[in-house]
């Protein structure tokens, strides 16, 4: 017999699932995260926390090439990688708001896209939905913010290319939010009903 407490839940992660160099290499990025806390607020040093936040955003696609290249897929990966994504967001944006090098208004509708999606997806997990695809929307969408968020902060540095990244800042993070907030509601709001029936 089945034991009620087990029923429906998903089956335990083996030790070769989680061990695999995709999931390491998150797991590095993930560590990062304090470390770019630490150079913005602790050592005053937006152009270190710019730099860090932009290597961090630009190696997004490593774990899944890595995973891709050494067959080395997993239902952990495909869940963690994006959950590191989402708390980088969820870390940097109120950061740099804090700290003030990025528009309130910029920040505010970063969040609150995210917090949505996330949202959206915890909501539809918990009714056995299998996981959308990304979009290529949604793709560009977050390339550009993950670009648009480090030159914010860069703007505001001391380097000496600074207002080169402020108009760089604007030319990515406008169209970022439009994709973003077009895949959220245009695309992944209609799959979510279907699916919901």
């Amino acid at each position: 017999m089945t034991d009620p407490a087990t029923k429906g839940s998903l089956p335990p992660l083996t030790r070769e699932e989680i061990l695999t160099w995709p999931n390491l290499f998150t797991f590095m990025r993930l560590l990062c995260i304090p470390l770019f806390v630490w150079l913005l607020f602790s050592q005053n040093n937006r152009a270190g926390s710019a730099w860090m936040l932009f290597i961090l955003g630009s190696t997004d696609w490593v774990d899944g090439y890595l995973a891709r290249k050494l067959d080395q897929r997993s239902e952990f990966g495909a869940l963690f990688d994006p959950a590191v994504d989402r708390l980088l967001f969820l870390v940097a944006v109120p950061s740099i708001m804090i700290d003030g090098a990025m528009p309130v208004w910029v920040g505010v509708a970063l969040l609150a896209r995210e917090i949505i999606v996330a949202a959206g997806a915890l909501y539809l997990g918990a009714k056995n939905v299998e996981p959308f695809a990304v979009s290529w929307e949604g793709k560009t969408g977050t390339f550009l913010l993950l670009f648009a968020v480090p030159a914010f902060l860069g703007a505001n540095s001391t380097l000496s290319y600074a207002s080169v990244l402020e108009v760089l800042a604007w030319v990515a993070a406008i169209p970022g939010l439009a994709y973003g907030y077009y895949a959220a509601f245009g695309q992944y709001l209609p799959q979510a009903r279907a699916s919901l029936g």
